[in-house]
C-alpha cells in the first residue's frame, strides 16, 4: 500500500476535478467511485456499444479504464502542481468481460518521485465479482511542462 500522502491541498478535489475533464470515461458512462490515497476505484454499467463481436466488453474499454484507475491512483499521490502521464502498461486478460457492471481498481504498489508503479483488476459483476484482467502500469509525474497540469 502506498505510504505517502500529500502535504498541501485536498488530493481527492484535485483527482476528481481531473476526472470530470476527461472525456473518455463519460463517453463510456464510467464515474469514480473511491478516491483515497494511493487507490482509485472506476465503474461502469455494461453498455452494448462498447463490446466486441461476441458481445463481451472490449479489450480497448477495459485497458482504458484501468489506465485510468491506475494513473489516477498515481496521482493522488502526486504534488499538488503535478500532472500524470502514463509511461507503460501491460494488460492481462483473464476472463470474457460479460456482466452487468464493472469496477476498475488502481493501487500505487511503488511510489516515487518521478516514477510511481500501479496494479489495477478489473472485475466483472453479474450476481457476484469475477476479475476478467489486471494491469501493471508505470506512471509519470510531470511538473513545470506547458499542457500537463492536474
Amino acid at each position: 500500500m502506498a505510504e505517502r500522502r500529500f502535504a498541501e491541498g485536498d488530493f481527492e478535489a484535485r483527482v476528481r476535478a481531473s476526472f470530470a475533464r476527461q472525456r473518455a470515461m463519460e463517453t463510456i458512462g464510467a464515474r469514480l467511485t473511491v478516491v483515497t490515497p494511493g487507490v482509485v476505484e472506476i465503474e461502469m454499467p455494461h453498455a452494448e456499444r462498447f463490446t466486441q463481436q461476441h458481445g463481451f466488453l472490449h479489450a480497448g474499454v477495459i485497458s482504458m479504464a484501468l489506465d485510468s484507475a491506475c494513473g489516477y491512483a498515481a496521482y493522488s499521490l502526486m504534488p499538488a502542481d503535478a500532472g500524470v502521464l502514463t509511461i507503460e502498461f501491460k494488460v492481462n486478460l483473464l476472463a470474457p468481460g460479460r456482466g452487468e457492471r464493472f469496477l476498475f481498481r488502481g493501487t500505487v504498489t511503488k511510489p516515487g518521485r518521478t516514477i510511481i508503479v500501479a496494479d489495477g483488476q478489473a472485475y466483472a459483476y453479474d450476481g457476484e465479482a469475477k476479475l476478467i484482467a489486471t494491469m501493471t502500469g508505470t506512471m509519470m509525474s510531470v511538473v513545470g511542462r506547458r499542457g500537463i497540469e492536474g
